[in-house]
């Protein structure tokens, strides 16, 4: 009986990792390249096989399955890379990919170390000293791993394929960067990717497109749906508890007297 309370708890802490993704999909619905995230769950009997098939600990010895837990584990997170919608705003410098890959952009932490991360986010900008940045004021790389300086008092055109003119004259080209698997890279703050061990590049299947932007993949009404379903299940994991509880008050006060 008493089992039941871990099983439900677990539950609750399942659901609560859930909405926790959900809220922050949410979150960044209006943020521009922003890819949705989602979450897993393993139910005990898959976790069970696992353990008894593995024998990292003594070759050829079944490792202990350890303390018992009839529950659900969270499982891992999961990232939606496909495109989102384009909106237009004939901006000069915004730029959307449409297709595979990512901006390349030179970022330097507290620190001072400098490192290439990757982004969707194609809100790019001039800087007073005339070079491309993003929103957030990281360098964005050509196809030469340089930082592109533009003229910004003179018009500047950027066609499909990345390569930025001024005059007529081709000044830098956008670099492009696409992976094998993306199972190989992971977030870094708020709008960022950067590859972990493993990861391997391969040539990008894009097309730049001037003057749109890439918004979020999020759709909203499915996110608010999803959160609806997870409420009522953290909710129906909560009843749970309550119930065993109350038994278990019933238990000990009254059937105790007989």
């Amino acid at each position: 009986m008493v089992k039941g309370l871990y099983t439900a708890y677990t539950g609750m802490l399942n659901e609560q990792h859930r909405m926790d993704v959900l809220t922050n999909n949410l979150a960044n619905s209006d943020t521009h390249g922003f890819k949705k995230e989602g979450a897993t769950s393993q139910a005990f009997d898959t976790v069970l096989g696992y353990k008894i098939k593995d024998i990292s600990d003594a070759p050829y010895i079944a490792r202990g399955i350890g303390n018992m837990n009839l529950g659900v584990k969270i499982g891992e997170n999961y990232t939606d890379y496909s495109q989102g919608p384009f909106r237009v705003t004939g901006n000069t410098y915004d730029v959307a990919i449409a297709g595979d890959g990512f901006f390349n952009v030179e970022f330097t932490n507290k620190a001072g170390v400098k490192s290439t991360k990757y982004t969707r986010d194609g809100a790019f900008t001039v800087n007073t000293q005339g070079y491309l940045v993003t929103k957030d004021g990281d360098y964005v790389l050509d196809a030469k791993d340089n930082r592109i300086k533009v003229d910004p008092v003179r018009d500047v055109s950027i066609d499909t394929r990345g390569n930025v003119f001024q005059d007529g004259a081709s000044i830098a080209t956008i670099k492009i960067t696409d992976f094998e698997d993306y199972n190989y890279l992971e977030h870094y703050g708020e709008n960022y990717y950067q590859p972990v061990q493993g990861a391997k590049e391969k040539p990008a299947d894009y097309s730049i497109n001037q003057g749109y932007l890439e918004t979020s993949n999020v759709q909203v009404v499915q996110e608010m749906v999803e959160m609806i379903s997870v409420s009522r299940q953290y909710e129906s994991n909560q009843r749970i508890i309550t119930t065993i509880d109350s038994t278990l008050e019933i238990a000990s006060k009254q059937l105790g007297k007989v």
